[in-house]
This record gives C-alpha cells, sequence and structure tokens, in this order.
C-alpha cells in the first residue's frame, strides 16, 4: 500500500510538458556541423545542393544555427542516441561508409 501511495506522490509532483507548435517552422537539412566552447554549443543546419562528385568546391547553404547550454545538448544527444537505436532495431544498421576508427572523432570545441 505504501509503494502505492509513493507513486501517486511522484506522479502528483511530475511537472507536464505541453508543446505548442504554434510558431513552429519546418526545415530539410542533409548537411549539420557543431562547434562550441565553455558556455555553448552551436549546431549548424543546411542544405549541400550539389549534383556530382566530382566537385573541387562543396557550397552549404545554412538556414539554422541553434545555440544551447552544453546541459542541453547533452540531453539532445541522448534522446538522439536513443531515437536511432530504436530505428536501427527496426529498420536495420545505418552505414554512413565512413571507415571505422580506433579513437572518437575531434570536434571543433574551442
Amino acid at each position: 500500500m505504501a509503494d502505492k501511495k509513493n507513486a501517486n506522490v511522484e506522479q502528483a509532483a511530475q511537472t507536464r510538458i505541453v508543446w505548442d507548435d504554434a510558431n513552429m517552422r519546418s526545415v530539410y537539412c542533409n548537411v549539420s556541423n557543431v562547434a562550441g566552447g565553455r558556455e555553448e554549443i552551436v549546431l549548424l543546419f543546411g542544405m549541400n545542393q550539389a549534383w556530382h562528385a566530382g566537385q573541387k568546391e562543396i557550397k552549404v547553404q545554412l538556414s539554422d544555427r541553434i545555440v544551447m547550454s552544453p546541459f542541453a545538448a547533452k540531453r539532445l544527444s541522448i534522446l538522439l542516441n536513443n531515437v536511432l537505436a530504436d530505428y536501427e532495431k527496426r529498420y536495420g544498421k545505418l552505414d554512413l561508409g565512413l571507415p571505422q576508427q580506433a579513437t572518437a572523432p575531434s570536434t571543433s570545441i574551442q
């Protein structure tokens, strides 16, 4: 009985999140980059419209920049990892065609 009472108290204490999409816009992105420093992480999103592989220069048209705290970026990282793990369980492993690295890739965090 005490367990049921504790569960009810925990549910009552939880904050309800209401997603307001009134001002939301949707954009397509096929290129992204991440940079940042001690206080913030910057996510860049854009489009690569290269038509052939032999190009000497590829222009990426940036559309959005998201600036967030490292804490919010860490939560986003966990969410993305969970969503991608579920995706791969359903549809199969995503192969990006990149060679396997023994160590984690370097980032542009300063």
